[in-house]
């Protein structure tokens, strides 16, 4: 699964340098760098993410990551060795 990724080693850790992110239910995939947070991934592959205080604490902003649960996208970097899911929750209000 990661033999053809280029990895990054941290400490002992070899992590993969990008991972595929996909965003549902807009189908959008796009590569992201290890570390990029998530609301500026989804900005460079033009899914659109209300966003609120940019610290977190309004979780305007929140998204669910497929295995993990809601996360602010604003905070929350990509990570993992694997590909990642993340579904868009919708709130009117924002």
């Amino acid at each position: 699964m990661l033999a053809n990724k280029v990895h990054l080693k941290v400490g002992l850790l070899v992590l993969p340098k990008s991972i595929t992110v996909r965003f549902l239910p807009e189908d959008v995939t796009i590569s992201a760098e290890f570390d990029e947070l998530l609301l500026d991934c989804a900005a460079r592959a033009g899914v659109r993410i209300p966003t609120g205080c940019l610290m977190g604490s309004c979780h305007a902003c929140e998204v669910e990551i497929e295995g993990q649960g809601p996360v602010c996208a604003c905070i929350t970097p990509v990570a993992g060795d694997s590909d990642v899911t993340v579904h868009l929750i919708v709130d009117p209000l924002w």
